[in-house]
């Protein structure tokens, strides 16, 4: 029996799970993230890779890991993690030399999107868009049973695309952190969705907040969460234009507002060209567990 070992490494917690041949789960352990420690942080994922092997024996010859941000094919650096002490580190060939075999790193929502397409709400769609709805938005493209991540890394961060189709109330946009203004994160992730609340009523509320609200008539709340239905259709209508995907998968925070997955395919239409879709929106099924299982995944299933 082969045994794959996969790793998420979070800004909280770092994850470990051994899957066996027919990808069920043998053993998950987990331990608080060192988050300003860079050396730390090798230590715990080393430590927690060996007791995986103590317990179910020794495992296949790589190990996976997702984690925020990615390996730059310019500089072989991590980039764009918002643990900042991981980003500049060679991460991939400082682990290979902690854990002595090779590590496969993936972006965390490149993960998610392969555990929902080959074991939870794509498996077997073909091809399936993974989305990340949470403090940031992210996202991940699987075709054929595998992750494409392109030669910049970055295949399907449509979080840092501008809002399409913007209304002059919309423009310029919120500043994001990564120095543009208009991003879709800037509207679509969970604090976002709260602040475009707070700029519209001066109400102070938490997503889950706003949505109870909107559910119960209240007229300022039902219109902020019109406006997210819109633009996440908006959105969503350009990802089916370049990728047309068979499913979309929700993950994150927001991914747990049920309405998004009646509302928003009544309302894609209007924007993707031709006007048809057959494309599903569904929630995740793995849900905190999507970013760890996609990790271990990756082993043996890249090319």
């Amino acid at each position: 029996m082969t045994i794959r070992i996969g790793v998420d490494l979070g800004g909280t917690k770092i994850e470990a799970v051994a899957l066996d041949d027919h990808d069920r789960e043998l053993i998950r352990r987990r331990v608080p993230t060192p988050a300003d420690d860079y050396r730390a942080i090798l230590d715990a994922i080393t430590t927690l890779v060996a007791d995986v092997e103590a317990e179910v024996g020794p495992a296949a010859a790589t190990v996976g890991v997702g984690t925020p941000g990615a390996i730059s094919p310019f500089t072989a650096t991590m980039k764009n993690s918002n643990t900042t002490v991981l980003n500049g580190r060679p991460l991939d060939r400082d682990l290979e030399a902690s854990l002595g075999r090779p590590v496969l790193i993936r972006n965390d929502a490149d993960c998610f999107a392969l555990s929902e397409a080959r074991t939870g709400a794509g498996a077997g769609a073909d091809p399936v868009f993974g989305v990340i709805l949470g403090t940031g938005v992210g996202g991940g493209v699987v075709v054929a049973g595998r992750v494409v991540t392109g030669p910049n890394r970055i295949g399907g961060e449509w979080g840092h695309n501008p809002l399409p189709w913007p209304r002059p109330d919309e423009l310029p946009g919120p500043t994001c952190y990564c120095g543009k203004t208009g991003c879709v994160e800037t509207f679509l992730s969970g604090p976002g969705f709260a602040r475009d609340h707070e700029r519209a009523t001066g109400e102070r509320r938490s997503p889950p907040e706003i949505v109870a609200r909107a559910e119960a008539g209240d007229a300022g709340a039902r219109a902020s969460l019109d406006r997210y239905v819109d633009r996440l259709a908006r959105s969503l209508a350009v990802v089916i234009d370049i990728l047309d995907p068979e499913v979309v998968v929700l993950g994150g925070g927001m991914s747990n507002v049920d309405v998004l997955y009646d509302r928003v395919p009544r309302v894609w239409d209007r924007y993707v060209f031709g006007g048809e879709v057959a494309t599903r929106l569904v929630p995740n099924v793995h849900g905190d567990s999507s970013g760890v299982l996609g990790a271990a995944l990756l082993v043996g299933g890249e090319p």
